[in-house]
């Protein structure tokens, strides 16, 4: 579900699911939970979800946290967002299509182990067994010798 948030001419940002005023921090702690926000101009009707979060980055990137570089900045400005959107999207699908080999190739590797650990068990239990022909030898030996 969206929440929906009214802005105000004196740029006070309202909450109508919680009917309260609210930061642009608390927009900020809203996005982050996985929440989407519609922000609306009161005094026109207007759709200003993307300016409003503009400002949220503003606003904590002015705080001191490292939200967006500057890079990244100059490249949403020259591409424009639905070029960025579709560079992201493709960025993220490659990412995902890396994770499957390594994941395969993590799989193979735990397979691995448990049977060179299989191996070790078995040559350590014949180290330290006596071979069967051996211990019959022994036992005819003393057979004979008992004769």
């Amino acid at each position: 579900m969206i929440r929906s948030i009214t802005r105000y001419g004196s740029r006070k940002l309202y909450d109508t699911r919680d009917r309260r005023y609210v930061s642009l921090e608390t927009l900020a702690a809203h996005i982050r939970a996985g929440e989407h926000l519609r922000v609306t101009d009161k005094a026109t009707g207007q759709d200003v979800t993307a300016q409003t979060l503009a400002l949220v980055v503003y606003e904590q990137t002015r705080a001191g946290a490292a939200v967006v570089t500057s890079e990244l900045l100059h490249d949403v400005i020259r591409s424009g967002v639905g070029q960025l959107q579709q560079q992201v999207g493709r960025l993220v699908q490659t990412s995902v299509d890396r994770v499957k080999p390594l994941q395969r190739a993590r799989d193979e590797m735990k397979r691995l182990r448990a049977g060179i650990a299989g191996i070790e068990r078995t040559l350590r239990e014949i180290a330290g067994s006596t071979p069967p022909a051996a211990k019959h030898k022994g036992a005819r030996r003393k057979k004979r010798k008992g004769k």
